[in-house]
């Protein structure tokens, strides 16, 4: 998937194609010197600089009229440590090369998100993650890593060095350097069984504990104008391996989820009035199945089908309340929404900006299909996440800034402080930080 476009008239874009840039150079460094060097040359040139992944950010936290930074070829694995069993990579390796990679040695990530085109630098940045009772998002997973920071010098900080730079920088949202390169904690492949299955609104939300509780990796999505849901449970597997037959497989992952779906969104962007319909059908769709994988098929699935989105993390306690809420809303307007919402958790994490700082956290995420008006519903659906303190995804779309934020995380001064000793001069702003963090 061709995620990010640098034309001939050098406009960058993003995935969802709703950000776009045009830098005043384009540089794609070979070696983590290369990338020093162009750090300085930036700052003497009065140019600001921006990494950019692979554009699956809906928020411009990667734009800049500046320098960007193109890490493709910062790529691959540098060490695998088997005694401490960690894996050190470049900071451009798509987390797609990351997870076959390790499996073809035996070993895996504890937990990843549903998307695997973002290079690990871009998903750790941003803050994402999967969903687990006791396994937190990509960047929990994060031992070590490695940054450029403004004067061109090579920063390393882990639990023991350079700490403090650590409780931040693992969701850095490019504010603190250009990170290079990242050790992961990982552990032997082991197998997951997914149990895929229908659930009501109403029993999936009364009955939410306990299937929290008595699950590793227990999500859901709600179809907005019907009363139903589809579940799905990841647990731990002796085995067999029992992954989806190809041809079952084709038709539930890509004929319904992207062939169908795309089909269906296109007819309800053309035609609001029929979304309900076609929404009770698309809630039907998918049958029942259990299979039983390695992580990384059972955890991530292709999304060719392009959209925007926005994601709240709320405390896990009050996921309930909010979804319930939104519901509400969706019932009582004349919106159309014809995506599903998709409800995901993370246990309490030590990471100064990480949505689950400090707190069990629940995910709810909106999403309208890419063309389609998406403000009204967004506006309202934020409405709903912020009375309950919620903390939107960094690399999702959402209106708040540096106050809002001062509010519902604890630690955010630690996280301005250390920018402004890292980054006295700015050298990493752009607009959407100025808005996050403040001038």
């Amino acid at each position: 998937m061709n995620s990010t476009v640098s034309g001939k008239s050098g406009t960058w874009r993003n995935w969802a194609g709703n950000v776009t840039a045009r830098p005043a150079r384009e540089v794609t460094p070979a070696s983590v010197e290369e990338l020093s060097a162009a750090v300085r040359q930036a700052a003497a040139d009065g140019l600001k600089v921006k990494a950019v992944g692979t554009g699956h950010s809906f928020t411009a936290t990667a734009a800049t009229d500046g320098v960007l930074i193109r890490p493709q070829l910062l790529t691959g694995i540098r060490n695998i440590d088997r005694e401490n069993m960690t894996v050190t990579v470049e900071a451009g390796t798509p987390l797609k090369r990351l997870n076959m990679a390790l499996a073809r040695e035996g070993l895996s990530l504890t937990n990843m998100g549903d998307i695997m085109e973002q290079t690990v630098s871009g998903a750790t940045s941003t803050g994402t993650h999967g969903t687990g009772r006791e396994s937190g998002s990509i960047a929990a997973q994060i031992k070590g890593l490695e940054l450029v920071t403004a004067d061109g010098s090579v920063l390393v900080c882990s639990e023991k060095e350079n700490p403090e730079v650590f409780a931040s920088a693992r969701v850095g949202i490019g504010a603190l350097g250009i990170i290079t390169a990242i050790t992961f904690a990982v552990e032997p492949l082991f197998l997951l069984t997914a149990r895929e299955e229908p659930m009501t609104f109403d029993k999936v939300t009364s009955t939410f504990d306990e299937l929290w509780a008595e699950n590793e990796h227990f999500e859901f999505y709600w179809f907005p104008h019907t009363g139903n849901t589809n579940t799905k449970r990841n647990n731990r597997s002796a085995g067999p391996e029992k992954p989806v037959s190809r041809i079952s497989g084709w038709i539930e992952d890509e004929f319904l989820s992207n062939g169908v779906f795309q089909a269906a969104q296109l007819v309800g962007r053309t035609v609001p009035a029929t979304i309900p319909t076609i929404a009770q059908i698309s809630s039907k769709a998918l049958s029942a199945r259990t299979y039983t994988d390695i992580p990384y098929k059972v955890y991530t699935s292709p999304r060719r089908v392009r959209f925007v989105e926005m994601e709240y993390a709320v405390p896990r306690e009050a996921l309930v309340a909010t979804l319930r809420e939104l519901k509400a809303m969706v019932d009582r307007s004349d919106m159309r929404i014809s995506f599903p919402v998709e409800v995901r958790t993370a246990p309490a994490d030590d990471i100064t900006l990480s949505t689950a700082s400090g707190r069990d956290s629940a995910y709810v995420a909106v999403h309208m299909f890419r063309g389609t008006p998406y403000q009204a519903y967004f506006t309202a659906a934020e409405r709903i996440f912020t009375a309950h303190e919620g903390r939107p995804h960094w690399g999702k779309v959402h209106t708040r800034d540096a106050e809002y934020f001062a509010g519902v995380y604890p630690r955010f001064g630690e996280f301005t402080a250390l920018r402004d000793r890292l980054d006295p001069e700015r050298l990493f702003q752009n607009d959407y930080l100025r808005r996050v963090l403040g001038a």
